[in-house]
């Protein structure tokens, strides 16, 4: 007989449980807050969203600053069978109506100076949340103790994601894809209740929230919760931490540290990188200066992780993601046929496991035409797999620009350029970037007799666009480049800037 299946949150109350005093979240300036603590605050604000008529299914959205609130807002979304939906904080109100009218939450958790931007969105129930125990969403005087049994292939979470091509879409997390990748990834990593973790990633991002929070919570561990990353207190950080998660930025800014050394770093036992690709030139300067090798992992958000390098039982090699994790398979195929390619071809990358999300939300057509007749996930990602069974990321097969870590859509930051009145069309590529693994930048063609400027376009998008998408370059030309069916190579464009970012002061 199969184990019953056993939720996030049930994972979570197993921590509270266990170790209810022990500090969940330590702050910056000493202060720390418990696993019982946590678990207080968030049946207060199951008892307001129940208030606000959210019932198991209901959306509820998140667009707040970084704080342990905003996770206990994840929890108890979690507790009462809410679909819990995080949206960058970075999005403008002129963004944020699309996810709000896409998924049509009950209720929009916001900042406090940002609330009057959504209050006459028609249907929608706006509470706020500030980083400093401050908002409606705190308001509650009694706790909901109740807990909605989930099922494994219930719906539990929606992640808008972005291609090349078309609208964002919502990828439908379930429970089920949520406990498996975290039981898989503890086992992977030996993540347990004796680390501490430095936590300094985002939460409305599958790395910050779905690896780092989940893990966390469900080990019963403790993290270092920092509002952004700084290399100073991370440093600092390492003699009273085990663990740090990070994209291939914090690396690349951590070894510009002079303080970054094998002293320094004693204390640690494991670094993590994902969401973009790591430079292997960074992966051997950071096992030269501390004496660790980084775990570099792949994931997407549709997927949680697939792979990653081994913590123990074989060596962790630059240049590579890893094998499959446990209950996770992965193949290499051709792009035409579909048909399984030989090891050290480079191919679609597809993938098969419990983590893999259930569809896109409301795009039945597209999700159909994601997956292979016998489930396998076709990730959009190029690779190959070595002699070792290691999986090698050699490229994306759309043109998705991965920029510190976060996926920047080229499309829709082409259609705010274009709509200025001087532009007659342009193309966002991404473009090597020291720190940022990949910088956006665009090429312009201006409508013949204007002279448009690159600091004027810029301003033209700015209060319509979060700022990791905003173009770090702008360069004018007279046309861009075409194939005789017209259309435009970013491959040549990529190829012409590739070394725009290589002296610039970073």
């Amino acid at each position: 007989m199969p184990a019953p299946f056993v939720s996030m949150y049930q994972r979570f109350l197993r921590s509270v449980e266990e170790n209810p005093d022990k500090p969940l979240f330590l702050l910056q300036g000493g202060e720390t807050v418990s696993y019982s603590q946590t678990l207080e605050t968030s049946q207060a604000i199951a008892a307001r969203l129940i208030d606000d008529g959210v019932k198991p299914g209901d959306r509820v959205a998140m667009q707040v600053g970084k704080s342990p609130e905003a996770i206990a807002l994840y929890l108890a979304s979690l507790q009462i069978g809410a679909v819990f939906l995080p949206l960058n904080s970075a999005y403008t109100s002129k963004e944020m109506e699309y996810f709000v009218t896409d998924a049509t939450p009950r209720v929009l958790v916001c900042s406090p100076d940002s609330a009057a931007d959504y209050q006459h969105w028609e249907g929608l129930v706006v509470e706020t949340l500030g980083v400093v125990q401050d908002g409606t969403l705190l308001s509650s005087h009694r706790k909901h103790s109740e807990i909605f049994t989930a099922g494994p292939e219930d719906l539990t979470s929606i992640l808008y994601t972005s291609g090349t091509t078309g609208r964002s879409k919502g990828a439908m997390l379930t429970h089920q894809n949520l406990a498996s990748n975290c039981e898989a990834l503890l086992e992977a990593w030996e993540y347990t209740a004796e680390d501490t973790l430095i936590h300094a990633l985002p939460i409305f991002h599958i790395h910050g929230l779905f690896v780092a929070t989940n893990m966390t919570l469900a080990a019963g561990a403790s993290m270092h919760y920092l509002p952004t990353f700084d290399a100073e207190e991370i440093i600092h950080l390492f003699s009273e931490a085990t663990v740090l998660m990070g994209v291939p930025t914090f690396y690349t800014r951590l070894l510009k540290n002079l303080r970054l050394s094998e002293e320094s770093c004693a204390g640690m036992r494991l670094f993590v990188s994902g969401s973009a690709p790591l430079l292997a030139s960074d992966h051997e300067a950071f096992r030269k200066r501390t004496g660790h090798a980084i775990v570099e992992r792949y994931g997407m958000t549709e997927t949680g992780m697939n792979t990653t390098n081994p913590y123990s039982g074989g060596p962790r090699k630059p240049g590579t993601v890893g094998r499959p994790l446990p209950g996770t398979r992965v193949r290499v195929v051709d792009r035409e046929t579909g048909q399984r390619l030989p090891d050290g071809e480079v191919g679609l990358v597809e993938v098969l496991g419990p983590n893999v999300f259930r569809g896109y939300w409301q795009m039945p057509d597209k999700t159909a035409g994601e997956f292979r007749h016998d489930g396998f996930f076709i990730t959009g990602d190029l690779g190959r797999i070595d002699e070792d069974g290691y999986l090698c990321i050699v490229g994306r097969d759309k043109d998705l620009v991965i920029s510190g870590g976060y996926n920047v859509y080229p499309k829709e930051i082409e259609e705010h350029i274009d709509a200025h009145p001087d532009v007659q069309e342009s193309a966002v590529i991404g473009v090597p970037h020291s720190d940022l693994g990949e910088a956006v930048m665009a090429v312009v063609v201006p409508i013949s007799g204007t002279d448009p400027q690159p600091e004027d376009l810029l301003a033209f998008i700015a209060n319509d666009l979060a700022r990791f998408k905003q173009p770090k370059a702008v360069r004018i030309i007279g046309e861009l480049p075409r194939n005789l069916m017209g259309k435009i190579q970013k491959a040549t464009l990529r190829e012409r800037y590739a070394h725009l970012f290589a002296s610039a002061d970073l």
